[in-house]
């Protein structure tokens, strides 16, 4: 049990803080209102950051499913855990979105533009293709999946904690700001379809349509690269 509380207040704090400074920099009348993209690239790594250090000691801090499943392939994490695991992240990733709604109320009311409502809880496409934005979240998820495996084998020891903490926030603003253009990288399913479930039922007044027809690619695509990754890792260092 102590493994499931510690994902899913890890990933409620992930995309609290996450979706909490896209929600600052989209949003009317916010203080960071027009922060633009490194802005939010440097605040989902310092939410990464945050949220991994105080779920570590206890679950690991996976905080995504696609890591967790990564994880299992590649034998660092026993199967029985893996469904555990992703119920985890998704309460814990709906439950942020919860807050930063609760949070930003009075600026929601204030943005006339659907589109950002939306992005503050869920990522979308720069130009909708989908076999190119499938690829993206792929790439950018086999990528990240990968040096996470190495970090793990490079660094073993239990009480990686902080260490390990600020490399993974590095290897996410890496990728965040060099492959973030194309789909905004969700590499974390429950990132996305957890908001943006919250989003679909929340009073949000003047809000648009979920893109329930996009939903599959962050979904899917990082699972697939995680797998993908973790299947290379296999093959090169075991």
């Amino acid at each position: 049990m102590t493994k499931i509380y510690a994902e899913i207040i890890g990933t409620m704090i992930l995309v609290f803080l996450g979706n909490g400074v896209v929600a600052n920099v989209l949003l009317s009348k916010t203080k960071g209102n027009g922060g633009g993209w490194l802005t939010i690239t440097i605040g989902w790594a310092l939410a990464v950051f945050i949220g991994i250090l105080v779920s570590y000691p206890y679950s690991g801090g996976h905080l995504n499913p696609s890591v967790t499943i990564g994880f299992a392939i590649a034998g660092k994490l026993n199967w029985n855990l893996v469904p555990f695991y992703i119920f985890s992240q998704f309460i814990g990733a709906m439950l942020g979105a919860l807050l930063v709604w609760i949070f930003y109320k009075d600026h929601f009311l204030e943005t006339n533009k659907e589109q950002d409502k939306l992005s503050v809880f869920s990522t979308g496409p720069s130009i909708r293709n989908f076999f190119s934005n499938f690829l993206s979240e792929v790439l950018a998820t086999f990528i990240f999946m990968l040096v996470n495996c190495y970090l793990t084998k490079k660094y073993p020891i239990v009480g990686l904690g902080i260490l390990g903490a600020f490399l993974s926030s590095l290897v996410v603003l890496g990728i965040g700001l060099s492959l973030g253009g194309t789909t905004g990288c969700a590499i974390n399913p429950a990132r996305d379809l957890g908001p943006r479930i919250i989003y679909s039922i929340i009073p949000i007044p003047g809000k648009g349509k979920s893109n329930w027809d996009y939903a599959f690619i962050p979904v899917l695509g990082p699972i697939v690269g995680s797998s993908g990754a973790a299947a290379l890792y296999l093959l090169l260092f075991s």
